[in-house]
């Protein structure tokens, strides 16, 4: 099998239900057959649609696996049937559908297609855009329908193939209306209320933009492999640096304007720390404001490092395939542009190339930086330029004393070239200012000191001269070179420290994951890669760093200055730091079912402690009375005596029932008999121990799927619930409603509700969350009526009610079919 090539995977990509994503799967299927390939269906939904159901014609199908589940069976994929037929092609519908559990079968159905890949098998599915795991909660902000089948981005992004199946909002409608998608008592209130034209659109659009991006990823895969580097302007992409001097601000409005142009445009803002110091001085505070409103503004922020600003400026540029580059004027006045030369906008419109520069004035331009100079430590022209002006500069002063003799005296003469030596030395430093020094010393003893026109050294008081002024010439060179030396080393250290508190930025924004410090690792060095492995790579041209016990940070790229290593360290503790979570997260996950079985096990003690013996001692107290020959009780104490023993061992027998009945649906052993049922046939029964519940008209409402006995019990327990937590004279409301095949019972209460954090405890067993009342029982009501009623294939879901209150919602499906109408004994996991 490790010889096999995997097998491709296609995806139909439906913008929403019914826009034809099946139909185009089964046609292509048709066609590959007809070109002679092998085809077979391992499993589609037709959903009762004629013309889907047509295409399944001349095309050979798996048949499907028999399943049961919680009393109800069910069909499945055949994947074991699939992959010994080992077909060419594999058709399999609903991508995000979740299987059946029992008999070794994967959870979800993607990972069955993953094992027909890895088997070497094609398959072409199919999937809808609400299914997406990172789309998921947005679309239920949209439509009010919550998915509880997704599928993770990443593995739909593998995909050989996706393409798009898409309609117009009202053509989908027209078609929802003609009946070509759901049955016809189901149109009304789905178009009421998924299929309404604005949720139709937002759907389309986050379609669309979801399959841009994956086109977009793409695109830069295939440029990275062809070493492609200049721009393709296939969609407008826009950076804009930042300084994080004042500009910035009106930079990235204007910058978020060009990109908004362009519909699907992208906005980048981009902040080079150098290492040399142009970056030190910078106001964080002021970068942060600004990233904050890139942020806002639908943009992503970076942090590059770089040497030079204009060629990290345009290099992040191409990597980012962007088409346009957002750069302020110089704030430096005309004399600072003409003294230093071209600044950065100058620089990065030379290298630009294709990437088209625009130079955004604002009110700090031309009135003198606020940043560092560029030219605060030795760069190579000033290495250059020092010597020369050590040998030039006292020349061309000797030549212009030469003119002057007689006018200034020897002393003034010597501080004139003492000057220029200290001019040179901040030129060129310490080497450039030693030759300024020796040229001065001879021209000053050949030219000026008698006798002139001859070098001598007789005098005492010359030789002291020179010898001094050797001296103070050297000195000044050294403390100017010290002074630049320790300028460099600081800014080093602020654009270290700048690079770690935006790595710390994005930690405490909750970037933190692996994948996203190591993404940010990467783009910060401007390296190909960053992973992170077990054991460091053998292989040239990857700098690798330890990253905590058993794991390195391994970089593929340039080679990193020891400072860029100091920082790279850094950044691979962060990583440790969260490898380490990471794992301190899984281990914490594997101990909390032990510790909610423990929980489970104290709390069942404890009210079995209390809430058996109480019943049972009642009801032993008024046996033994009766039975007691020393005392003669009335008839009307007889009575009271036999109620209470009848009424204590009602209430025993109702807790063990309960008990018993979790404990069957823990062990799935609960038996159903699920048949056509209606609300007026169990509501009289579950609520004859509640008096003055109100219950609405239940006219109208379709009968559901569920075993009335179990049903009863749920609708008794979430009345005798609401009841206990209502305040006097508050009536408990029971109302229903009917939509999209389901049939929704509410009980409403208008008691003290619950903070949505504590909603799911109160599912779990002996939990009486906000009970005054500490006797009222085990806290098993609500615990059995979810578990009966996702046995019936129900859910049970709490709501707060409008004004203060909880509603509990048991949503049951219609039991529309013919068979449905016949009772079916069921057992829930069971044999």
């Amino acid at each position: 099998m490790s010889d096999v090539r995997p097998g491709r995977l296609k995806v139909y990509l439906g913008a929403a239900p019914g826009v034809g994503k099946t139909y185009r799967m089964l046609d292509e299927g048709r066609r590959r057959a007809a070109r002679g390939a092998d085809v077979v269906i391992g499993l589609a939904e037709c959903h009762g649609r004629p013309k889907t159901q047509a295409m399944l014609d001349g095309l050979e199908a798996v048949p499907r696996a028999p399943c049961a589940y919680r009393g109800a069976r069910f069909e499945e994929m055949d994947l074991a049937a699939v992959l010994a037929r080992r077909p060419q092609v594999a058709i399999v519908d609903e991508f995000a559908h979740s299987n059946i559990p029992g008999d070794g079968r994967n959870p979800k159905r993607w990972q069955d297609i993953e094992t027909l890949l890895d088997a070497g098998i094609d398959v072409i599915t199919a999937l809808n855009i609400q299914h997406l795991e990172s789309l998921n909660d947005v679309v239920e902000k949209i439509t009010g329908v919550p998915q509880h089948e997704t599928v993770p981005d990443e593995v739909v992004r593998r995909a050989w193939q996706i393409e798009l199946v898409d309609m117009e909002p009202e053509g989908l409608r027209r078609r929802m209306a003609h009946g070509n998608i759901y049955a016809p008592e189901k149109i009304d209130a789905a178009l009421a209320n998924y299929f309404r034209a604005g949720n139709l659109t937002a759907l389309r659009q986050l379609a669309l933009l979801w399959v841009a991006d994956r086109v977009e990823e793409a695109l830069q895969e295939y440029r990275s492999q062809h070493g492609i580097g200049r721009v393709w302007e296939t969609r407008e992409r826009v950076v804009v640096a930042l300084t994080g001097g004042p500009e910035g601000d009106t930079l990235v409005r204007r910058a978020a304007r060009i990109a908004d142009r362009s519909a699907g445009g992208d906005l980048l803002a981009v902040h080079v720390a150098r290492s040399d110091g142009l970056a030190a001085g910078v106001s964080h505070a002021s970068l942060a404001r600004q990233r904050r409103l890139v942020e806002d503004l639908g943009g992503s922020y970076h942090s590059v490092v770089g040497d030079d600003v204009a060629t990290a400026l345009v290099e992040f540029a191409r990597a980012e395939n962007a088409s346009q580059l957002v750069l302020g004027t110089s704030r430096r006045g005309r004399l600072a542009r003409f003294l230093t030369g071209p600044g950065t906008g100058e620089t990065v419109t030379e290298l630009s190339g294709d990437i088209d520069v625009h130079r955004v004035t604002h009110e700090r331009a031309g009135r003198g930086t606020l940043l560092p100079s560029r030219r605060r430590t030795l760069s190579t022209a000033r290495l250059i330029a020092g010597p020369v002006a050590g040998l030039v500069l006292p020349v061309l002063l000797t030549v212009v004393l030469a003119q002057l003799r007689g006018t200034l005296n020897l002393t003034s003469e010597a501080l004139l070239f003492l000057l220029a030596v200290v001019g040179v030395a901040c030129i060129g430093g310490v080497a450039s200012a030693v030759i300024a020094s020796v040229t001065a010393s001879l021209l000053l003893n050949y030219w000026f000191i008698p006798p002139i026109g001859a070098f001598t050294l007789n005098d005492p008081n010359t030789l002291l001269a020179l010898a001094v002024f050797a001296l103070v010439a050297a000195t000044v060179a050294a403390v100017v070179d010290r002074s630049l030396r320790l300028s460099r080393r600081s800014a080093r250290a602020t654009a270290e420290a700048e690079t770690m508190s935006s790595l710390a930025g994005s930690i405490v924004r909750g970037e933190a994951t692996i994948p996203a410090l190591l993404e940010r690792t990467r783009e910060t060095f401007g390296m190909e890669s960053a992973d992170l492995v077990d054991e460091p790579p053998d292989t040239a041209g990857v700098t690798v760093v330890p990253a905590g016990p058993g794991a390195h940070l391994a970089l593929r790229g340039r080679t990193l200055s020891s400072s860029e290593r100091r920082v790279l360290a850094a950044f691979a503790a962060h990583v440790g730091s969260a490898v380490e979570r990471a794992r301190l997260a899984q281990a914490a996950a594997e101990v909390e079912p032990v510790k909610a079985a423990d929980r489970l096990r104290t709390a069942l003690l404890r009210a079995v402690g209390h809430d058996l013996r109480t019943p049972l001692a009642a009801g032993w107290a008024a046996v033994t009375s009766l039975r007691s020959r020393d005392v003669a009780f009335s008839a009307e104490d007889r009575e009271e005596l036999l109620a209470t023993a009848d009424e204590s061992m009602a209430k025993l027998s109702r807790l063990v029932e309960n008990l018993l009945d979790l404990s069957r649906l823990e062990a799935g052993a609960l038996t159903l008999n699920l048949r056509a049922t209606t609300l007026e046939e169990v509501l009289p029964m579950a609520l004859a121990d509640e008096p003055g519940v109100r219950v609405t008209d239940m006219e109208g409402i379709p009968a559901v799927l569920a075993d009335p006995p179990l049903l009863e019990r749920v609708i008794a327990n979430l009345v005798s619930n609401a009841a206990r937590h209502s305040p006097p004279g508050r009536q408990v409301l029971v109302t229903a409603s009917a939509l999209a095949g389901r049939v929704e019972l509410r009980v409403v209460d208008r008691g003290p509700g619950l903070p949505a954090d504590g909603r799911e405890r109160l599912f779990e067993p002996f939990q009486r969350l906000g009970d005054t009342d500490n006797t009222a029982g085990l806290g098993l009501g609500l615990a059995l009526a979810r578990g009966l009623t996702e046995a019936m294939s129900g859910t049970l879901s709490p709501e707060d009610t409008p004004g203060g209150g909880m509603t509990m919602v048991v949503s049951l499906p219609f039991a529309a079919r013919a068979a449905d109408t016949e009772p079916t004994e069921h057992r829930v996991g069971g044999a």
